[in-house]
């Protein structure tokens, strides 16, 4: 049975989490739902909630703000019960079956692996974005220099879901032009190889430089 978290102390212990050089716990657990309906988002599990979480900010979110500085989350941890009732109320939330292993940590996906999304806006891009109409070269860079899940981006300010998984699929939707649905995914001819022709911008070679210098790309 999972520890339970059941008093204001033991929740801002929780929350002080360290999980890498730039993130804690807390910063995972806001909810718009949670404070207006009232429905705790509070992790059933929190120690795989940790380690979720922990995998999430190692893996990618430390990666991207050494390339590309602050990173903004929009949402990330969801419980059961929040992300059910944004299901249900439409609130863009895909169901809990679907959000297991994704927004919702502390529960192992249908096949039995961690994972973590989050929401996020890399604001060094939103300029770029705006000024060209299109998030594709953001996604070919992260496709190309890291490890993720998936990828999921949406019409404002390019703001995409990232995922990290014990099993990564390796795909890349979208709801946002000039491209809805599939970028690539590994069935698809244009996965393999370098894409580095779609984000020839200042702003991608000084974040893989920054990426080289970190050590998280070979010298």
């Amino acid at each position: 049975m999972p520890r339970q978290i059941r008093t204001v102390k033991a929740l801002e212990e929780y929350t002080r989490t360290r999980l890498s050089p730039r993130f804690f716990m807390r910063d995972f657990l806001y909810s718009d739902i949670s404070n207006l309906q009232g429905i705790p988002n509070i992790p059933h599990d929190p120690d795989l909630a940790v380690e979720a979480a922990r995998g999430l900010c190692v893996t990618l979110l430390e990666p991207l703000e050494t390339a590309f500085g602050r990173i903004a989350i929009r949402s990330a941890y969801r419980s059961a019960a929040v992300n059910q009732w944004g299901h249900e109320n439409t609130n863009n939330c895909a169901s809990n079956a679907y959000n297991y292993g994704q927004h919702i940590f502390d529960i192992r996906d249908k096949n039995g692996h961690l994972g973590a999304t989050v929401s996020i806006v890399v604001t060094a891009f939103v300029d770029l974005y705006e000024e060209l109409g299109d998030w594709r070269p953001l996604a070919w860079f992260i496709h190309d220099h890291l490890p993720y899940g998936s990828m999921y981006f949406f019409p404002k300010l390019a703001a995409f879901n990232l995922n990290w998984s014990e099993a990564p699929a390796r795909w890349i939707k979208s709801y946002a032009q000039p491209q809805l649905g599939f970028l690539t995914n590994p069935g698809m001819d244009n996965f393999e190889g370098d894409h580095s022709e779609h984000y020839n911008f200042p702003l991608f070679h000084e974040a893989k430089n920054r990426l080289r210098g970190a050590g998280y790309l070979p010298g």
